[in-house]
């Protein structure tokens, strides 16, 4: 049974796993970056909202009575809240995620695909009739 598992951790395919893994969650925490720290701002901004993942909805106040400036001490107060500008900004989060994973693909599959060599040019129609005559000539 070691034997079969060190055959498997050594093949190609686990550690291009264990890879891909690796430069997935760094890649995940680069676009989280890119949406919290840039896009996040840039929406808040259109939506005049000074913090754009502190835009919730109050179903239910908590222990402590509102208002809660924050969806954080909405929460920490025990109150009921719809959390909208946190979902908004992992709705943004996967689609750039899709989007980035999507070039990346299409690139790769550019590489792996030989470029179709031209098929050899044959005959043309005027070359196929004078060989057309030609025979019809000889057997005349």
């Amino acid at each position: 049974m070691i034997k079969e598992f060190r055959e498997f951790i050594i093949k190609g395919n686990a550690l291009d796993l264990a890879i891909g893994v690796i430069i997935g969650a760094a890649f995940g925490a680069v676009i989280n970056s890119l949406v919290t720290d840039i896009i996040t701002p840039i929406i808040a901004a259109i939506f005049q909202a000074p913090d754009f993942s502190n835009i919730f909805i109050l179903l239910r106040e908590g222990t402590t009575p509102g208002p809660y400036e924050t969806y954080q001490a909405a929460i920490d107060a025990g109150a009921a809240a719809i959390g909208i500008g946190t979902f908004i900004n992992l709705v943004i989060n996967l689609i750039i995620v899709g989007f980035a994973l999507f070039l990346v693909v299409k690139a790769a599959n550019r590489l792996r695909r030989p470029e179709p060599e031209a098929a050899p040019a044959g005959p043309t129609t005027e070359e196929k009739l004078v060989t057309v005559l030609e025979k019809l000539e000889k057997k005349l």
